[in-house]
C-alpha cells in the first residue's frame, strides 16, 4: 500500500465571465469626494461624473452648410433664374432680411438671412459681376429644393437636453460635442492610483548586462503602458526581490496611497512564490483558475491600510490583483480583467469590450477545453488572420495582431467560419 498522501483533487476551472462578475460585484467605485473638475482640453481618457446639459441650441440659428447663395425658392421660375445679389453674408455675421427677388451670397457656416428657404451651392451657379460697385447678379443653373443645404437650428442638440451621460468615457468626439454647448469644464471621476511591480530574480531591465538564467522584464513596460492608457496614475516600483520580507514591504508601501495593486508573476505556489502568503499576511487573497488560454492562473484580494492613512476609505485597504508571469498571459488578463475593474472604479458605465463578427481566414482545428483568445490581425479582404504560433510566452504575436479572436471552449474554427474579433482598440 502507497504510503505517499492522497492528492485533492484539482478544483474546477472558473469560467471567465463568472470570475470578472465576480470582481465587478466586488470593486466599487472610487469615492465621490475625489471626484476633480478639469479643463475640457484635459480631459481625454476620463470618465464624465456629472451628466452634460446644454444651455443652447446647436446650431443655435439656421446656418448654410455650403459656400453658396441664400434664396427664397418662389423667387425661381421657368422664366427666372437670374437675382440680384443683395448682401453678403460670412460665418459669424447676421445678415439683414432677404428682399424679395435677390439673393444672399453666404458662406460655410453661416446664419441664413430671414426669408431666404434654400441655399444654391456656388458650383451650381455663375457669377455676373456690375461696373456699379454692387455685387452684381448670380445666374441659378439648378433650382433648389426647399430647405437644400440649410443646418436648421437645434438639428444637432436642443437646449436642455443631455449630450453626454455621466460614466462616459471620453473620446475626442465627446470633447468636442461638449465644447460645442460651451462646456469650457466638466466634473470627472478620480484617477485610479495604481501600484505596479514584478517579482522574479531572473528578472532585468532593458539596458543591464543579461546574465545566464535572466530574462528582460518586458512585463512592467507592457503593464504600466496599459495601465497610462486606461487613464491611471500608475507609480512604478520596479522589481521585488523573491523574498517574503521584501515582498511584504512593497505591498505594505503600495497599499498605504493606491486603490489597486498590480503584480505580474509569482502567483503560484512554489517556494520562490511568494505573492501568496505575502498578501494573505498582509490582507486578503483567493486564488483563481480560470477557464481561459492564455492566462489560467489569478490572484484577487485587497492589502490593508494602516491606520493613519490619509485616504477616508483607508478601511477599505488597496485592492490587489496577481497577474501570471508569462508576457502574453499578463497581456490578455490584463486587457480582460483588470481594465473592466480599473473602469469600475473610476465609475465607468460601458465595462465589457465590444466584439465584432468577422470572417475567419485560417483554420484552427485544435479545441481546447478552455475558452481561447487567439491573436489575430484584419486583412485587406475584410478577414482575419491568425498569428502562426499562440504560445503564451510569444509576444510577437500581441506585437503582431490587432486583437483578440475569442473562441469559446471546446470548439474548432474553420476558414470561413464567423468568430467574434476584440479590438486591442477596446
Amino acid at each position: 500500500m502507497s504510503t505517499e498522501p492522497a492528492r485533492r483533487p484539482a478544483a474546477p476551472l472558473l469560467p471567465l465571465d463568472e470570475a470578472l462578475a465576480r470582481l465587478l460585484t466586488t470593486v466599487q467605485p472610487l469615492p465621490a469626494s475625489r471626484r476633480e473638475t478639469v479643463s475640457t482640453f484635459a480631459a481625454r481618457g476620463r470618465v464624465l461624473a456629472e451628466d452634460v446639459r446644454s444651455l443652447l441650441d446647436v446650431p443655435p440659428a439656421d446656418n448654410t452648410s455650403m459656400d453658396g447663395y441664400a434664396l427664397r425658392v418662389a423667387d425661381l421660375s421657368d422664366d427666372v433664374s437670374r437675382l440680384r445679389i443683395g448682401q453678403r453674408i460670412p460665418a459669424g455675421v447676421v445678415g439683414q432680411p432677404l428682399q424679395p427677388g435677390t439673393a444672399a451670397r453666404v458662406f460655410t457656416g453661416a446664419q441664413i438671412p430671414a426669408g431666404a428657404d434654400a441655399v444654391v451651392m456656388q458650383e451650381q451657379t455663375r457669377h455676373e459681376p456690375a461696373d456699379d460697385g454692387s455685387l452684381g447678379h448670380v445666374v441659378i443653373l439648378a433650382r433648389p429644393g426647399a430647405g437644400q443645404w440649410i443646418r436648421r437650428q437645434g438639428e444637432d442638440v436642443r437646449t436642455g437636453s443631455t449630450v453626454l451621460q455621466a460614466g462616459a468615457r471620453l473620446n475626442a468626439a465627446a470633447l468636442g460635442l461638449a465644447a460645442s454647448v460651451g462646456a469650457a469644464r466638466l466634473a470627472v471621476a478620480p484617477r485610479p492610483r495604481v501600484a505596479l511591480f514584478s517579482t522574479g530574480d531572473e528578472l532585468v531591465m532593458p539596458g543591464e548586462p543579461l546574465r545566464p538564467g535572466a530574462i528582460y522584464n518586458s512585463n512592467r513596460y507592457t503593464l504600466r503602458a496599459l495601465l497610462e492608457g486606461m487613464g491611471c496614475e500608475v507609480t512604478d516600483l520596479g522589481i521585488v526581490p523573491d523574498r517574503l520580507a521584501d515582498t511584504r514591504a512593497a505591498l505594505r508601501e503600495a497599499a498605504q496611497s493606491h486603490d489597486l495593486i498590480l503584480t505580474s508573476g509569482g502567483v503560484s505556489v512554489g517556494e520562490e512564490d511568494h505573492i501568496k502568503p505575502a498578501v494573505e499576511a498582509e490582507g486578503r487573497l483567493h486564488l483563481w483558475q480560470i477557464a481561459m488560454k492564455p492566462g489560467k492562473p489569478l490572484a484577487f484580494g485587497s492589502v490593508r491600510r494602516a491606520v493613519d492613512a490619509p485616504d477616508a476609505d483607508r478601511h477599505l485597504g488597496a485592492w490587489f490583483i496577481g497577474l501570471p508571469g508569462n508576457p502574453v498571459s499578463s497581456f490578455v488578463t490584463c486587457l480582460l480583467m483588470v481594465r473592466p475593474v480599473i473602469l469600475r472604479l473610476q465609475g465607468a458605465t460601458a465595462l465589457a469590450p465590444k466584439a465584432f463578427p468577422l470572417r475567419a481566414d485560417f483554420d484552427w482545428p485544435r479545441a481546447d477545453p478552455r475558452r481561447e483568445f487567439l491573436r489575430a490581425r484584419l486583412n485587406e479582404r475584410g478577414g482575419l488572420d491568425l498569428f502562426p504560433n499562440q504560445s503564451s510566452g510569444v509576444l510577437t504575436s500581441a506585437g503582431w495582431a490587432d486583437g483578440l479572436v475569442d473562441n469559446p471552449g471546446g470548439q474548432t474554427i474553420a476558414r470561413g467560419d464567423t468568430v467574434r474579433f476584440i479590438p486591442f482598440t477596446e
